[in-house]
C-alpha cells in the first residue's frame, strides 16, 4: 500500500485537490507528494490559460471555501438588470448576460470587468457597437449575437423603435445599437424619399355600364413618420386601398364619354378625394394620374365605327363645301363674261389654248376667223 502519491501539475496548469470528495486544496504548477492514509484522493486539472475558471459548481465552491480560493479566483456576479463586459488584456472578449456568475483564475493575463445597468438606459454606446459588430476575440460570439439589436438607420429613412412593441423614439440615420436583455427591441424602417405605386389592371362600368381596365399611378412621400407608424400597420396597403376604391368611385360616376374627352377631370377628382384622407395618417400625395383606360374587344370595334362614321360624315361635309365654292365662283365668272365681250373672247382663247396642247394636227378652213367662230362656240356670236 503506497503511503505517498506524488502529483506532477504544469506551469500552465492549477489543480483542485479533493479528498474523500471533500474539496481540500489547490495545487500550484510543480512537484507534490501527497500522503494517502487520509482517504482517497481525487483531482480536477485545469488550464489556467483559458483564465475562465469553468467548473459548474464554481459559485457553490467559492462561497463554501472562499478561504482557500480568494487567492487563486477572482469573482463577478451580475443583478438581473446589469450586463458584463469581459476585458482581457484590454481587449473586449466577452459579455456576461444579467444574472451571469463568472470566475477567473488570477495572475495570468489582466482582467477587467465594466458593469453597465441596463434597466433604464439600454442603448450601446456607439463607440462599442463597433467592437461588439466586429466579433469577440476569444468569446463566444454567439452570445453576442443574442444580446444586441444592431441597427443601421440609411439616408433619407427613419427608424422606428418599438419596445416591447411600443413605439418608444424616432431615429434619426445612423448606427445604433441596444441591449435584448429582458426586452424585445425592434427597429423599423420608414423611407421618407419620394415613392411611387400603381394600381393595374381594375374592371370598372362606367355610369353608362361599359366595362373598361384602367391603370393608374400615384407618387407620394412621408412626412409623419411618427402618425404613419402609431395610425397604420401596412401604409403602402393603406395607399393602394384608397387609391383603388377613389378611382372606382370617380369612373363609376361617368359615362364612357365623359371619360374618353377629359381624363384629366378624372385625375382631379381622384387627387381631391384622397389628398387630405392621406394628409391625417402623415402622407403627402405629391401626384396621380390614369395611365391606360382600356376597352374591350367588341367595344374598340363599335367606337372604330363611330369614328369612321364621323370623319366621312366630315370628309363628305368639306366636299360639299368645296363644290358649292366652285360652283358660287363659276356662277361670277359667268355674270362677269355676260357683261363683257371682250372677257368673254378671252376666255374662249384660253380654252382653245388648252385644246390644241393635247391635238398634235389641226385642219382650218376658212381663214382665222373660221378658227376664232365656229372651231370653239361657247356663247352665240355677236355678229349673228
Amino acid at each position: 500500500m503506497l503511503l505517498w502519491k506524488t502529483i506532477n501539475i504544469a506551469d500552465n496548469q492549477k489543480a483542485l485537490l479533493y479528498r474523500n470528495d471533500c474539496f481540500a486544496r489547490v495545487l500550484e504548477p510543480g512537484r507534490h507528494r501527497i500522503e494517502t492514509l487520509s482517504g482517497e484522493l481525487r483531482l480536477e486539472t485545469y488550464d489556467i490559460t483559458r483564465v475562465v475558471f469553468d467548473h459548474k459548481n464554481a459559485k457553490f465552491l467559492m462561497n463554501a471555501h472562499a478561504n482557500k480560493l480568494s487567492a487563486f479566483l477572482e469573482r463577478v456576479e451580475l443583478t438581473d438588470t446589469q450586463v458584463g463586459l469581459v476585458y482581457r488584456d484590454r481587449h473586449l472578449a466577452d459579455v456576461l448576460a444579467p444574472g451571469s456568475f463568472y470566475a477567473f483564475w488570477k495572475n495570468v493575463e489582466q482582467v477587467r470587468i465594466e458593469i453597465i445597468d441596463i434597466d433604464e438606459d439600454y442603448q450601446i454606446d456607439e463607440k462599442l457597437i463597433g467592437l461588439l459588430a466586429r466579433g469577440l476575440k476569444v468569446g463566444d460570439s454567439k452570445e453576442v449575437i443574442r444580446a444586441i439589436s444592431y441597427n443601421e438607420v440609411p439616408d433619407e429613412h427613419v427608424g422606428l423603435m418599438l419596445v416591447n412593441g411600443k413605439l418608444e423614439k424616432i431615429l434619426k440615420p445612423g448606427t445604433y445599437g441596444f441591449w435584448k436583455y429582458n426586452r424585445s427591441v425592434i427597429v423599423k424602417l420608414l423611407d421618407m424619399r419620394l415613392q411611387a405605386t400603381e394600381v393595374n389592371g381594375q374592371e370598372i362600368l362606367t355610369k353608362d355600364r361599359v366595362s373598361l381596365r384602367v391603370n393608374l399611378s400615384a407618387s407620394y412621400r412621408i412626412s409623419d413618420a411618427k402618425i404613419v407608424a402609431l395610425k397604420l400597420n401596412d401604409y403602402v396597403g393603406f395607399i393602394y386601398r384608397e387609391l383603388q376604391l377613389r378611382l372606382r368611385e370617380a369612373v363609376g360616376t361617368k359615362t364612357l364619354d365623359q371619360l374618353l374627352e377629359d381624363k384629366d377631370s378624372l385625375n382631379a377628382v381622384i387627387a381631391e378625394s384622397v389628398r387630405e384622407k392621406f394628409k391625417e395618417y402623415g402622407i403627402v400625395l405629391q401626384s396621380v394620374g390614369v395611365k391606360d383606360i382600356v376597352l374591350p374587344g367588341d367595344m374598340k370595334v363599335i367606337l372604330n365605327q363611330v369614328v369612321e362614321a364621323q370623319k366621312a360624315a366630315e370628309a363628305n361635309v368639306i366636299k360639299r363645301r368645296e363644290e358649292t365654292q366652285a360652283m358660287r365662283s363659276l356662277h361670277n365668272t359667268a355674270k362677269m363674261m355676260e357683261n363683257n365681250p371682250t372677257l368673254l373672247r378671252l376666255k374662249e382663247l384660253e380654252s382653245l389654248e388648252r385644246v390644241t396642247e393635247r391635238i398634235d394636227k389641226i385642219s382650218v378652213y376658212g381663214g382665222l376667223d373660221a378658227v376664232l367662230n365656229d372651231l370653239v362656240k361657247l356663247a352665240p356670236s355677236s355678229r349673228s
